[in-house]
């Protein structure tokens, strides 16, 4: 009788079949629900975390949540964060440790209007440029260190304006120049009634410092538990089948993002378009991070003269434990 009741308690707690919850893993993104992050959505939508064992909550961002702080409060257990700031806030205390780099390339841009007479960066002493800040603003400051332009104001230097999460201050002329994404606040300014024509664009990939954006962050002393480094393998080989699935199908990608905005905010329109472009920042990426790509931007981030983004260069802030056993 005891062993009836006792099979019959496995099987409720088991299941028949050996059934058990799926491990849980928080993922925290740098910003709101969009294109930017179709991997993670489709992921989840179309089940390649089920097929991992994996019960993913995709946390969405906003100007007023920084990654670094929410992992290091115990929020979640992976970010996605550029890495900049992610090694800014390494050398600052929170151990950051980069587990995937799903995006290649750099989407980083200023965007300045023609009429000012901006041509080339030798024009920038004497302008306003708009940035971002929230731990986007150091590529900009490596870049400024890099063409000896003081970030102070003045004849010789450049005023910085900080710099919403919007295009108001070119479309108001508040700058000549400002901040932008190749997949999303470029286009805002063209949907705002702005030809291309009109305008001229200084890549980052193009000026020589460009730095890794978009990828995935754990904290240090979670790499020392072989379950969460293999959790965390599982989850970083469903995400990269979702950025797969997104290439192939960026419309069925971008409808996926929409039906998970919560704001109702973005436009069917700016998301094809969005996903369309991001597809093209983590075309050629399996989730392995190019050393060569971290060395270019970790020599980025010293090259700041009196003023680098950090201060040595980092150790142990990247590993393969994770990318090994995909």
């Amino acid at each position: 009788m005891r062993k009836t009741v006792l099979g019959a308690a496995v099987a409720l707690a088991f299941g028949l079949g050996g059934a058990h919850a799926a491990d849980e893993v928080t993922l925290q993104l740098k910003w709101v629900t969009q294109g930017q992050f179709a991997g993670y959505y489709v992921a989840k939508d179309k089940g390649f975390y089920d097929e991992e064992d994996l019960d993913v909550t995709i946390k969405p961002g906003g100007p007023d949540i920084a990654p670094p702080q929410v992992i290091a409060g115990g929020g979640a257990d992976v970010i996605v964060d550029w890495m900049p700031s992610a090694l800014a806030s390494r050398e600052r205390g929170v151990p950051l440790v980069n587990i995937a780099q799903p995006f290649k390339k750099s989407g980083m841009m200023l965007t300045c209007l023609k009429e000012t007479g901006v041509t080339s960066p030798d024009d920038f002493p004497g302008r306003t440029l708009g940035v971002w800040f929230f731990g986007n603003e150091y590529p900009f400051l490596a870049w400024m260190s890099k063409l000896e332009i003081p970030t102070e104001g003045g004849e010789k230097g450049v005023t910085v304006l900080k710099q919403g999460f919007n295009v108001d201050p070119l479309l108001q002329k508040q700058a000549d120049c400002i901040s932008t994404m190749t997949y999303n606040e470029y286009w805002q300014v063209i949907d705002a009634g702005i030809p291309e024509s009109e305008l001229i664009v200084f890549k980052y990939e193009d000026q020589g410092v460009a730095t890794l954006e978009d990828g995935l962050y754990v904290l240090e002393e979670n790499l020392s538990d072989p379950a969460f480094v293999d959790k965390m393998a599982r989850f970083v080989r469903a995400s990269m089948k979702g950025w797969e699935y997104a290439r192939e199908n960026p419309d069925e990608a971008a409808d996926i993002v929409l039906e998970n905005d919560a704001t109702g905010a973005q436009t069917e329109k700016h998301q094809k378009r969005m996903v369309r472009e991001i597809n093209k920042l983590t075309e050629g990426s399996d989730g392995t991070l190019d050393m060569a790509d971290y060395e270019r931007t970790v020599e980025t981030l010293l090259s700041g003269g009196s003023d680098p983004v950090i201060t040595r260069r980092p150790e142990g802030a990247t590993t393969t434990v994770v990318t090994d056993k995909m």
